[in-house]
């Protein structure tokens, strides 16, 4: 009979006071805001909290769709990445703080991020840390010396330090900057993959819904195993029917 050891690996569930239902955020990564109000619409209830993006907003009509998702009772997460001088984030920031949007993404230094800080609002400023479409060879093209690992976690530090209210980050980095900063930042985590398709898509560093939560994660996004299903709505109700089983009803 065969033997198996039984690990004893620490499990960083978020204990904050979050509606399970809303720890989704479904990414519209679609071409325009009529396909992206098409989707919302099929999603229907299953869904509360919505990611838009760059795609969208060259599209046109991002505000307007914007305003439509916080009519609609959804949450917005509006994931621009802002990377300019520090005034113009901050001055950006503060146009968006009005909006009804949740969270907003920043990129770049300390200065930047401070900034983006400075008139939010209730708006919450996430600090993007490594981009889940980049690997070790990736960081070495752009001329990181450091591995992975380590890169996340001082962004992390420097974006909890610029009074930044949470990141994005991999799963696969997220039970480091637990163990290191605590759940004193949210971590929202993407590059989630319900199976394993990572050999046809371009994001290298994934983790399934479930160990996204268990390494820490206090959101996830999907995008593609989402939108591509034969079946979004049953596709996202399976990711829905993962975290609650994660969260045991909480």
């Amino acid at each position: 009979m065969e033997k198996f050891l039984t690990l004893d690996i620490p499990e960083y569930l978020s204990d904050k006071p979050i509606d399970p239902a809303e720890r989704l955020i479904v990414a519209l990564d679609v071409p325009d805001a009529a396909a992206a109000r098409a989707l919302v619409q099929t999603l229907g209830d299953t869904v509360r909290f919505y990611k838009i993006g760059l795609e969208l907003f060259m599209a046109g009509g991002y505000f307007e769709l914007l305003d439509w998702l916080v009519k609609q009772g959804k949450k917005v997460f509006v994931d621009l990445k802002f990377f300019d001088v520090p005034e113009t984030v901050r001055a950006a920031v503060r146009a968006l703080s009005g909006s009804g949007a949740t969270f907003a993404t920043v990129h770049g230094n300390q200065a930047i991020m401070e900034a983006a800080g400075r008139d939010k609002g209730d708006l919450r400023i996430l600090a993007v840390t490594v981009l889940t479409s980049l690997d070790r060879g990736d960081l070495d093209d752009l001329g990181f010396a450091c591995d992975v690992e380590a890169l996340v976690l001082s962004r992390a530090r420097r974006a909890l330090e610029a009074g930044c209210d949470g990141i994005v980050s991999s799963g696969l980095e997220a039970p480091l900057i637990r163990r290191s900063l605590g759940s004193r930042l949210l971590v929202v985590t993407p590059g989630i993959r319900p199976v394993d398709n990572r050999p046809v898509d371009d994001q290298k560093r994934t983790v399934d819904v479930a160990q996204a939560f268990r390494n820490g994660a206090d959101y996830i996004v999907v995008g593609r195993p989402i939108r591509q299903a034969p079946d979004p709505r049953a596709a996202a109700e399976a990711v829905q029917r993962s975290i609650a089983g994660v969260f045991g009803g909480r």
